[in-house]
């Protein structure tokens, strides 16, 4: 006689035993050829099995990683709890009385026990089939999409009928049924402490004191107690309305692809630093859209979506604030930027109007792909900068005008001048420290390596619509250094910089070395050093770039800031933030400063805090410009398209030395790309003669170097241009002679 009973995961009818059958085998079941169960917590002595164990289901499953490695196996268990866990050994160990259902014909050699590779809660995930194969289905998370396929259809089908049957085992019961409410009245007793004081002769003045003291803490600890009550409730409160808004989508058969919490629960998540999550998709158009995303075994990826939920002010010059994963991202108006402290009075000086091209010109042929993997499979672990690469991964402006590119926003020290000037010090640090984070704004999106310029060669940018004076050499080929001066309405910049960088075959890091300085007229001088620079995914995935690190400002008078990068994460929903604080000289906070590098950057005065309220009324310091309408893979933005340009009658001027006469880089601008590679082969030959140059006494034309210091502008390079008479200006982009070793500027 056979006993038949119905287990929880009601996809699946357990056989046990009948009584008096003493086989040790367990009995199995099987549906079509899919399913084995096997009934290891039962007893074969009892009249049945034990329905209240835990009971698992589990199989092999081949899980999408990357392109490299396709489709692997991996072992997945899934448990009455809600949890799908999945690792690469099979068969790890069941928990001691738990029942195992089989799915598929699982090897039965048994691996290395390993550590799990991920887990996957049910209670907040959805699932569906794949609708252009029958052996394919996906498991959506919040932060991940899981690729999963089946050997067979039937064994897909039993799958999906095991996971909808642990699905139903959750029901949204109230609160207290299912989960213990904290006891949130606390209390405490002061009698033992008294009686203590008093044996040891303490005055009963200095007892009562003491028994004040302690409830005083007492009652704080009890206000931070019952805010983590408060807490907990509303997160229990906001999963379970998560959970009934994926379940009521899947019932009704919704073809939205997200569902999205109301503004205020969302809102309660974003001040706790809960993310919010998606459900499934609609269609098969996620199996296009997310395998070209993977890029690494645990596949994580991000919803890229600019989701903000925004609260408005009324009033005028209203403000959007954006909050996402706990993260702030203010949206103001750009005329708040004169509704800073002090502020209003600061005009602009105006400058004369020039027109500059507003795009690259159209390329002469068509541009010719090559194999990234090809070129720096050999080169991993080298200096980037010494890595032979053709012109195709090269952007048409050089590493010189790179260094200008930093000073687009060169108005923000215009303003720090007069904010120092009429007696705000605040305001004019505040105005720097803006300027030193919109040097990353351009970095964005960016993906091709600007050219490394050869020994002597410059750059010159006069650019009078913005008041300032820009000329940049490099001045040593090793270690590679190139220094700028720059002069503008009261203010001077001036640095010289080398980058370190490493290949890591999938990623680059590049760690600048050098100290940028500002001195204004008034004698208040602004040191700081750049951040390390990482770009991810040149192999597989999409190609980024992060910025990472602590920036340090120091000031030689009242104030000093510093400036956190904060480098993202796999799951950081809102990357690229930057956060920092103003302090003065004796330690103190007196203004916070936070945003975004590739965005704008605000602050508030005083020493500010982490929640969104205190940070509504920030004022904007700097907003980014809007990108050109005429984007090409490149990604150079409007400042940075004119740098190369000849303007009219500007060749003439040009020392033999300045970038834009450099031929392989107007060829690639030109979009000549044949003879952009000819030419950057034949220069970088004559590049490699640099070292020779160096050892045989060659010295930099325009600046020099005071000991161990940096290299300072000796000036005289914009009297030479008036005159127009470049003695000394050796012709660096021309043919290899013989007289280029013993090559000295006079």
């Amino acid at each position: 006689m056979r006993v038949k009973e119905m287990h929880p995961l009601c996809c699946i009818t357990l056989e046990t035993a009948g009584i008096g059958d003493g086989s040790p085998e367990p009995a199995l079941l099987r549906i079509g050829s899919a399913v084995n169960f096997t009934a290891r917590g039962s007893d074969p002595n009892a009249g049945g099995s034990d329905v209240g164990t835990s009971t698992s289901v589990a199989g092999i499953l081949y899980k999408w990683t990357n392109y490299g490695k396709g489709w692997r196996s991996r072992w997945f268990t899934l448990r009455d709890s809600g949890v799908l866990s999945y690792s690469k050994s099979r068969h790890p160990q069941s928990p001691p009385g738990s029942d195992v259902i089989l799915i598929g014909s699982a090897a039965r050699g048994v691996r290395k026990h390993g550590k799990t590779a991920g887990i996957v809660h049910l209670k907040i995930s959805s699932f569906r089939e794949s609708k252009s194969d029958d052996r394919r289905f996906y498991i959506f998370t919040a932060t991940k999409t899981l690729h999963l396929r089946t050997s067979s259809k039937k064994e897909r089908v039993a799958w999906i009928e095991a996971l909808n049957s642990t699905r139903s085992l959750f029901s949204l019961k109230p609160q207290a049924d299912n989960t213990p409410l904290l006891t949130r009245e606390l209390s405490v007793s002061t009698e033992r402490l008294k009686l203590r004081l008093l044996e040891e002769g303490v005055g009963e003045g200095v007892v009562n004191d003491c028994e004040q003291i302690v409830l005083s803490e007492f009652s704080g600890v009890q206000g931070q107690f019952q805010l983590l009550c408060e807490e907990r409730s509303n997160l229990l409160d906001t999963l379970r309305q998560l959970e009934a808004a994926n379940i009521e989508a899947e019932a009704s058969g919704s073809n939205d692809g997200e569902y999205q919490l109301m503004k205020h629960e969302y809102r309660n998540l974003a001040q706790r630093k809960y993310s919010e999550w998606s459900t499934t998709e609609s269609s098969d158009d996620v199996e296009k859209q997310e395998l070209d995303e993977v890029s690494d075994e645990e596949e994580v990826h991000f919803f890229d979506a600019n989701e903000y939920f925004s609260e408005h002010t009324s009033g005028s010059g209203s403000k959007d604030v954006d909050q996402m994963d706990g993260g702030l991202s203010l949206g103001y108006q750009t005329n708040d930027v004169c509704k800073a402290d002090g502020m209003e009075n600061v005009i602009t000086p105006k400058y004369p109007k020039v027109e500059r091209r507003k795009k690259l010109p159209d390329p002469v042929e068509k541009e010719k792909g090559v194999s990234l993997w090809s070129m720096i499979k050999d080169n991993i672990g080298k200096d980037l900068t010494r890595v032979c690469l053709p012109v195709y991964f090269n952007e048409p402006i050089s590493s010189l005008q790179k260094c200008f590119e930093d000073l687009e926003y060169s108005h923000l020290l215009d303003q720090a001048y007069k904010h120092g000037k009429s007696g705000n010090s605040l305001m004019r640090i505040l105005n720097v420290a803006a300027f030193a984070v919109s040097g990353y704004a351009s970095s964005e999106g960016r993906h091709c390596k600007p050219f490394n310029p050869l020994l002597g060669e410059t750059y010159e940018a006069d650019y009078p619509e913005k008041g300032i004076r820009f000329f940049s050499e490099k001045v040593s080929h090793h270690p590679t250094l190139i220094a700028c001066h720059c002069e503008g309405k009261g203010w001077r910049f001036w640095c010289d910089t080398n980058l370190k960088s490493k290949f890591w075959g999938r990623s680059i890091q590049v760690d600048p070395v050098g100290t940028l300085n500002l001195e204004f007229d008034d004698g208040e001088i602004f040191q700081w050093s750049k951040v390390t620079t990482s770009i991810y995914n040149l192999i597989l995935g999409n190609i980024y770039c992060d910025h990472h690190g602590t920036m340090h400002i120091q000031g030689n008078r009242q104030y000093s800031c510093k400036l956190k990068f904060k480098e993202q994460s796999i799951l950081d929903r809102n990357p690229h933030q930057v956060n920092g604080f103003v302090e003065d000289s004796m330690g103190k906070k007196v203004a916070q400063v936070f945003g975004k590098w590739d965005d704008s950057m605000y602050f508030v005065s005083g020493e500010g805090t982490d929640n969104a309220k205190d940070r509504s009324d920030a004022s904007l310091l700097w907003k980014r410009n809007k990108p050109p309408p005429n984007l090409t893979r490149y990604n150079l933005t409007s400042f940075a398209i004119t740098l190369n340009e000849l303007t009219p009658g500007l060749k003439e001027k040009l020392p033999p030395t300045d970038s834009r006469l450099r031929p392989d880089q107007r060829h690639l601008e030109n979009g000549e790309f044949d003879k952009a590679n000819v030419e950057k082969l034949r220069l970088e030959t004559r590049q490699r003669m640099s070292r020779k140059m160096q050892e045989h006494g060659w010295k930099p034309r325009w600046f020099e170097r005071v000991g161990e210091g940096p290299f300072r502008y000796i000036g005289g390079y914009w009297e030479a241009r008036e005159q127009g008479t470049w003695n000394g200006c050796p012709d660096v982009f021309g043919e290899i002679t013989e007289d280029i070793m013993s090559m000295e500027p006079s």
